[in-house]
């Protein structure tokens, strides 16, 4: 009796466990998914894909965009009384992103961090002025962020990663069928690929380097205008700009509503700086605006003859240096001293922002003291080297001469034994 009284306990036990399963299924259930999940794209979306969305993981649901009742398996699911929108018109996006993302109380319980000005500022930008005046093709929310599969912009697989901002840009703007009514250049991402910052960004690693969303701003884009682009680029070089600011380019630039910096290093398509911008040739930088032989052209002489002078000198006791080390000569405290000879150099190459030959010749007057001193070591190395060599010839021509003269004696003591 006693047994059967225990049965029917664990047996009762065992169906409350299921029914309660049964409930929590029932209330975590989506309707949504299971219709979605089996349609074909681009309707399809299907549980394992949102479930790698970023809003499913903070336990947001479909119903949180597009209303309605995932609970319900009928078209009530689907009614105006459980607030079902369905599809979100491209033009009213944004406003439906901002409903959470720009209210911070909201949006303080699943990141504190995270800024809650990204609509207001989306408003000023070009996309959303011209969204304003009826333009759907521009950029919303979904274009750059994605739709159901959205992941934190600190994931490489999110669009809007750094190393994928680029390529998600381009995605419009490198498409001249679909830019063709805004009459602008398409061809920002190819220049970019070829450019300094995009080498930084790709094959160094740097995700600090600039892509698009750095000069030109993500929610609030909008190309720099051309008395600002210093601003921008100052945002990384500090003391470029700092130099350029007492410069007397900077006022003719300005009168001439010229961009600053681009009118030397251009836009997208930066490349690495070299000494080759400063030569005389029709490509260099300086001849876009100077003729030959003008008072800046001969300023431009000087200063490219000073900056190759310290580098061919620090060119020429890295090679003394070197061969000193390769003979077993002690030369590491010279050899650590060039980089203060390097630093020189690149200092007078930053230099050059100022425009004028002072400056420069003063940071190529220092590397140059420190390369002469260097090259010395070197060469004091060398000769220590040499000293060095002649004695121990010195030395095994005695050893040898002491040998000979001991084989001389002994043959001379056997013959008398015979």
């Amino acid at each position: 009796m006693w047994r059967n009284k225990r049965l029917y306990q664990v047996l009762g036990l065992l169906l409350g466990m299921g029914c309660f399963a049964g409930a929590a299924a029932a209330q975590t259930a989506s309707t949504c998914a299971d219709c979605h999940g089996a349609l074909d794209a681009p309707l399809q979306v299907t549980a394992e894909q949102f479930a790698a969305d970023i809003h499913a993981q903070k336990g947001l649901t479909c119903a949180s965009c597009h209303g309605g009742d995932p609970s319900k398996a009928d078209m009530d699911a689907m009614s105006k009384a459980a607030g079902f929108r369905g599809k979100v018109e491209r033009k009213q996006v944004p406003e439906l992103c901002g409903r959470c993302h720009s209210d911070g109380a909201y949006m303080r319980q699943y990141n504190p961090s995270l800024r809650t000005d990204q609509l207001s500022q989306y408003k000023t930008s070009v996309h959303g002025k011209r969204l304003a005046q009826g333009d759907t093709k521009v950029a919303v929310c979904t274009d750059c962020h994605g739709v159901h599969g959205l992941r934190p912009a600190s994931d490489t697989r999110s669009k809007v990663h750094p190393l994928n901002v680029a390529q998600t840009c381009s995605r419009c703007h490198a498409d001249a069928a679909y830019m063709k009514s805004y009459a602008i250049p398409t061809d920002q991402f190819a220049k970019y690929k070829g450019s300094v910052h995009y080498e930084a960004m790709t094959m160094r690693g740097d995700l600090s380097a600039p892509t698009c969303t750095t000069c030109h701003g993500n929610h609030g884009a909008a190309p720099p205008g051309v008395g600002t682009v210093q601003n921008v680029c100052s945002n990384c070089h500090v003391f470029q700009s700092q130099l350029y600011e007492k410069s007397s380019h900077r006022a003719a630039f300005q009168k001439a509503g010229l961009p600053g910096c681009v009118v030397c290093h251009s836009k997208h398509d930066i490349s690495q700086p070299s000494d080759a911008k400063l030569d005389g040739g029709p490509e260099a930088a300086c001849m876009q605006c100077h003729k030959t032989g003008d008072v800046c052209d001969q300023a431009r002489a000087e200063i490219l003859g000073s900056l190759m002078r310290l580098d061919q000198a620090i060119r020429n006791a890295d090679q003394v240096l070197a061969d000193a080390e390769a003979s077993g000569m002690e030369v590491s405290q010279a050899r650590l001293e060039q980089d203060q000879a390097r630093d020189a150099l690149t200092k007078a190459r930053v230099s050059i922002h100022r425009f004028q030959v002072p400056p420069v010749d003063q940071d190529v007057q220092a590397g140059l003291k420190i390369a002469a001193k260097n090259l010395q070591a070197g060469q004091d190395a060398l000769r220590e080297r040499g000293y060095r060599r002649m004695g121990l010839g010195v030395a095994l021509l005695s050893i040898l001469l002491v040998l000979v003269g001991l084989r001389l004696y002994i043959g001379k003591i056997e013959q008398k034994a015979r």
